[in-house]
């Protein structure tokens, strides 16, 4: 286990292994953004939660730097995204919420609704 800071005040605590970010860690970046979770060779790969200033927050998992598979994205306006990624996209199977009640509940592509899916709208119709 170690700690890293670098001279753009970006930080890493951490594990280590081989050298690079190895297992549970967490790395801030100079403009506040986090992700603490699990690194393999130095990129996010497993489960973790990567926070961005702004209000966003994905909580799920990672390969080679990507949200990729089940996951949890809640945006800054309060919406909320629940089901598969591929490659950083909305992909396959989820669910999404929004403030006023609003959820679509069905099959993503390329990161819109796309085939079968459920709009319930705020006062209850689909």
């Amino acid at each position: 286990r170690g700690k890293e800071t670098w001279a753009d005040g970006s930080s890493y605590d951490g594990f280590y292994g081989n050298g690079q970010k190895n297992g549970k860690g967490k790395f801030i970046w100079p403009d506040k953004t986090t992700y603490e979770g699990v690194f393999k060779d130095n990129l996010l790969e497993g489960e973790g939660v990567y926070t961005w200033i702004d209000g966003r927050k994905y909580t799920g998992a990672w390969v080679q730097n990507m949200m990729h598979g089940h996951g949890v994205f809640e945006f800054a306006d309060g919406r909320k995204y629940n089901g598969n990624f591929v490659n950083d996209v909305r992909e396959g199977r989820g669910i999404m919420s929004w403030p006023d009640g609003k959820s679509y509940d069905g099959t993503w592509r390329n990161g819109k609704m796309h085939g079968r899916g459920i709009l319930t709208l705020p006062d209850g119709n689909t």
